[in-house]
């Protein structure tokens, strides 16, 4: 088999959003975060800064936004008819995000995963602090998250496959034996190996062949 283990981008990628613009819209800062993950996406400002500028704005949210969100969350197309391919042919199937375990963990409750990885809201007394819990999950954590996730079941990067769309996903693309941009940002174009520019992740099946 050529590739053995995949692992994708969440946001705009395994997802058609992205959870901290959702998160935000139950604020009163919506509008304004949903502009700075545009440009984080872009590659345009730091993403260690626009995460922190955007997660600080969260603070006060109830806990329960965390489940109101998932109503909201649809898979991109083709996930499903990709994830059972995959799993036929015993991939190992991963997602790391720089969004928030408080989401993802409800919404892939369902969804066998080999590994994932994700920043985490901290609350406190019930509401969001505005603050995290976890290390950052940023470009360089999303290449370790792939050299973790490929070392720990043993085996070569070469044989390995990520997917994403923005600039936190251009070192784990060029790290992967084949790096995927799906509907990506120029800025991830540059480095990766195929370009899927229309909706449907189950196009990806005829390159894995």
């Amino acid at each position: 088999m050529k590739y053995q283990l995949i692992l994708f981008d969440v946001d705009s990628t395994l997802i058609e959003q992205e959870v901290i613009d959702l998160l935000a819209a139950k604020s009163e800062h919506g509008s304004k975060v949903s502009q700075v993950t545009d440009s984080a996406m872009r590659g345009e400002i730091d993403f260690m800064q626009a995460l922190s500028q955007r997660i600080a704005l969260l603070e006060g949210l109830p806990e329960s936004v965390f489940d109101e969100v998932l109503s909201e969350i649809s898979f991109a197309p083709g996930f499903e008819n990709l994830y059972k391919y995959l799993r036929d042919r015993e991939y190992l199937i991963g997602a790391v995000s720089g969004g928030f375990h408080n989401v993802l963990d409800r919404l892939f409750a369902g969804t066998k995963l080999d590994f994932i990885r994700a920043n985490t809201l901290e609350v406190v007394s019930g509401k969001i602090s505005g603050r995290l819990t976890s290390s950052v999950v940023d470009r360089a954590a999303k290449a370790q998250a792939l050299r973790d996730f490929a070392t720990s079941h043993k085996i070569p990067l070469d044989k390995t496959v990520a997917v994403g769309d923005g600039a936190n996903d251009v070192e784990m693309i060029e790290l992967a034996g084949f790096g995927v941009s799906y509907m990506g940002k120029e800025i991830l174009n540059k480095s990766a190996e195929l370009h899927l520019k229309e909706p449907g992740l189950d196009a990806l099946i005829q390159y894995l062949e």
